[in-house]
Parts: structure tokens; sequence; C-alpha cells
């Protein structure tokens, strides 16, 4: 313990043994303050036991030479030193503390710190005590809390918005106006510092809206697929192994949540362009999987770098007649390759997607009518590309690219899908307009059949397949964003029947008001 230490031990704790410590233990300091700086207490103070360190005395004289001399913490009692102005006790003994906790080294103390630590021991006693004694309800408060490990975060989406087929009968909804919400609330809990557990927790009324609808490009990257009581949406947990290794596994996971990073930085309206485009390699289904990815260490996280992904999920990973792993569940297998820094990104990645009994469509976001009808297992492939610019730039876009396409390796019906491909392009100017807003563009080709089993005419009547969206973010604060945005699609579902409606070109406006918190 350094001697300026031990010196102030000694009459600090007579200070606390002292009857008039365990009374002015009770002092609310605020209080005091308050007092001291009043007006009406302007003259008084100068008087009262609340201002008896005034210039001229000793004590007053000392604490001015301990400041110059050992550089003490700059705050408003040093400045009233300077000014010349009257302390009180506690402000000097506050003064004194300060010091302390500045380092003065054992051989530079002088007689006069020594005195001053005599005279001011009570005060900085009883200004110790108050400090510990919050501290100590800070802790309780924090007992009491939902979890000191568990950090909550969530968002609240306002969805207004319609669709319209431009050619043909309209749906139902397709025309009429709809106003709803989802509701997002994202749990991560750490146990060791470096491992998350996460639990979304989603609800939301789209089920009856075109937000949900996943067969015409019109499913919002927000919507929820589900009604509106609360549910678990995603749970997983993942944690490093080494430096250089990541491991997911869970119950409720897609697998483009177990990649060491995203294919893309488009951030879309509608779920259709996430990923690059939303085909056959990354769509994806939420049930139980697994994955690791391992991502190589560079000394400067600007650098770029080599990654590789790989993971699984089973839609019959809840089923004991599927399970994971087995011939008998619908499930995905998805690996990456990628080289890039966070300013642009290669990669290339493949998907085989296994059948059982009716396939799943992997493809449900991004594709046209035909584009989806297969019957068998099928092996996908995805290039994807990103560029950000060096700055935000009002003119030049972060740029996303990507390629899709997919073969089917079980000969199915005659008719049926024996390969197919999907493009897309995606466009974000940073600080459009005003600074803190973004505009978004994409567009591109859902997947459509390019070969067919039985020959024939794949390009049929949807060669001319293509869909758009068009948005912008405009940040009001920092928790609220409102987003209008308007989208489309022609030639999508040329000469596709539905409840004995044609779908054809599409149209649609949408504003979305997201509070994040």
């Amino acid at each position: 313990m350094k001697l300026f230490q031990q010196l102030l031990l000694a009459p600090a704790a007579l200070g606390l043994l002292a009857p008039l410590a365990a009374n002015a233990a009770e002092i609310n300091i605020k209080d005091v303050a308050e007092y001291a700086n009043s007006p009406k207490q302007a003259q008084a103070i100068k008087t009262t036991q609340f201002s008896d360190v005034v210039p001229g005395d000793w004590a007053y004289t000392a604490l001015q030479n301990l400041s110059e001399s050992y550089g003490c913490v700059d705050n408003a009692y040093t400045q009233n030193l300077k000014s010349g102005q009257a302390l009180t006790r506690y402000e000097a003994a506050a003064l004194v503390n300060a010091c302390l906790d500045g380092g003065i080294a054992s051989a530079e103390v002088t007689p006069d710190a020594a005195r001053l630590a005599n005279e001011f021991g009570t005060e900085m006693a009883i200004l110790k005590g108050r400090v510990d004694g919050l501290e100590y309800k800070v802790k309780e408060l924090s007992a009491g809390q939902f979890s000191t490990s568990t950090k909550l975060n969530g968002k609240v989406v306002f969805a207004t918005g319609y669709v319209k087929p431009e050619k043909g009968s309209a749906a139902a909804y397709s025309d009429k106006l709809t106003s709803t919400y989802v509701a997002q609330y994202n749990l991560n809990t750490s146990f060791t510092g470096n491992d998350r557990l996460y639990t979304r927790i989603k609800a939301g009324n789209m089920d009856s809206t075109p937000w949900e609808n996943t067969t015409y490009g019109t499913h919002l990257a927000a919507a929820h697929k589900g009604g509106s009581a609360l549910s678990v949406d995603k749970l997983w947990y993942e944690f490093p192994v080494l430096d250089e290794f990541k491991v997911w596994f869970g119950p409720k996971i897609e697998n483009y949540y177990m990649l060491a990073s995203s294919p893309s930085i488009y951030k879309p309206v509608t779920k259709q362009f996430a990923l690059g485009g939303n085909a056959a390699t990354y769509g994806s289904s939420t049930d139980g999987g697994f994955g690791v990815a391992w991502t190589q260490s560079v000394d400067d996280r600007s650098e770029p770098r080599f990654a590789v992904s790989t993971n699984y999920v089973s839609k019959g990973a809840s089923k004991s007649t599927e399970g994971l792993l087995t011939d008998g569940a619908d499930s995905k297998w998805l690996s990456k390759v990628e080289y890039g820094s966070p300013k642009w990104q290669v990669s290339m990645a493949m998907a085989k997607n296994e059948c059982s009994g009716s396939c799943k469509n992997w493809q449900e976001y991004y594709t046209t009518s035909s584009g989806s009808t297969h019957t068998g297992d099928s092996t996908a492939y995805a290039l994807r590309g990103y560029w950000r610019p060096d700055t935000d730039s009002a003119i030049v876009p972060d740029l996303q690219v990507g390629y899709d396409w997919v073969n089917v390796d079980d000969d199915g019906a005659t008719g049926s899908v024996e390969k197919a491909s999907s493009w897309m392009v995606g466009m974000m100017w940073a600080d459009a307009f005003i600074d803190g807003n973004r505009l978004g563009a994409a567009f591109g080709q859902p997947q459509k059949a390019t070969e067919i089993v039985g020959g024939g005419d794949a390009d049929g009547t949807e060669d001319g397949a293509f869909a758009w969206e068009l948005y912008y973010d405009y940040k009001v604060t920092d928790g609220i964003t409102i987003t209008p945005s308007i989208f489309g699609s022609t030639d999508r579902y040329k000469g596709h029947q539905n409840m004995g409606l044609t779908r054809d070109d599409q149209f649609g406006g949408l504003v979305q008001t997201t509070f994040k918190f």
C-alpha cells in the first residue's frame, strides 16, 4: 500500500467510527450540492460548514499546490481552485480523492499532502461510503434484471400497401389496400463471452395478404410465416473453436445463417432479392441443423481472406419417422467458398437438395411457375460478388450481382424441370439525397427452366420473366425509418392458372415504417 494511502486510511477509519460520521453518512450528497448552489445560500455558503475552505487558508493553498504539482483530475473543483472560489469540505475531500486515484507515489508525498489527508479524512470516508452504497444498489438492481448475460433488441414493422396484376383477373386480395404488422424480438445470450444462444420471437398478421405469399414474389423480407401469436421463430447456439472456426447447431435454423459471411450486401424489400437471388442454392427452410465455418486469420480485418462454410438442415429433424441425415426427409447440404474483404467479395456455393416424396420448393421466393416444377433431387450452384466504394457516395452505389443454375438429378415426369437458372443485380446508394438515407434498386430473372424432361420448348411462355423493386429508406430518427417502395414482375406467370385466375404481370406499392429498439 502506498504511503499516501496509508496516511489516508487511519483518519478515514477513525472518521467512520466517530458519532459525527455516523450522522453525516446519512447526508444526501445531491441535496448538499443543491443547497450549496442555491442562489438564496450564495452568501451564507461562505460562512457555514459547507464553505470552510477559503482562499488564504493553509488547506486551500495546499490543495492548489497538490493539484498543480501532481496533475490531479481536471474537474469543477480544480477550476474553482484556479479561479479562487471557496470550497466546501466535501469538495476538498473529493479533490484529494481524485489526486489519490491519480496515483501519487509514496516518495512524492509532502507534509502538506499528509496533513490534508488527516484534515479531510472524515469527509473522504463519508464520500467513499456513499459511493460504495451506490455500487451496492446498482448490483442489487442488476440482480433483479431479466438476465445479466442476455441482451434484448427488436423491431416492429407497420406495412401498408397493395398488389395488383396488370393482366387477367385479380386474386381476392390483389387490389385491396391492407395495413399489417410484424413484431420481432431478438434474445442474445452469452455464457462465455464468445458464444451465443440466439432466440428470435415473432408475431404478425400478414398471413392473408400478399406479404407472406411465396408463390408470386411478393413475400416481404420483414414478413413472418405465422399468425399473431408470439412464437419462437429461430433458435440455435453458436460458439468458436480455436481462433478460426465457428460451429452452429439448433432446432430452428436456416442454412444461410451458418456461413462465415453473407453472400450479399443488398438489403431487399421483397425476400426474392435476398442473398443475391433467393433461388435453389440459398433458398432454405427453418428446421433442425448444424454447420461449421473456417475463416482465415489476417492481421488487418480490412485485408482479403479466404473462408469456407458447410452446413446441413433437415425438414424432418423434429420427426422421429424422418430425422437427421436420412433418406426419409427433404434436406439441404450447403457449402460456400469465398474470398474477399469487407469492401468486396467473390464466392461460389453448391447445395445438394435431397427430395423425399413431395419435394421441397427451395426456390419458392424467386422462381417462375415452370421453374419450380421438379420431381427429384437437385444440385444447385451459385456465383456471388459484391463491391462497396471506398466512401459512401450518392452517385456510385454498392453493387451486388448473383447467378444461379440448378440440375435436377432424377428425371421426373415429362414436362418437369431438368435444368434451370436465375440472376439478379442489386444496387444501394448511401446518403441518397439526404445524409443517412438510402436508395435501393434490384432487378433480375427469377429461376426459369432452361431444359425440361422430354424435350420441347424450355423457354416456353416465360422467356421474358423479369422482376424488380425500387425503395427509399428515410431515416426519421436513429430508431425510426420510413420506407416507401414499388415493385413488379413481367411474364413471370404467363399462362399459369391459379384458382382459375390468370397470373401475369404484377405491380405493387408499399410503405413500411420500421421501429428498432
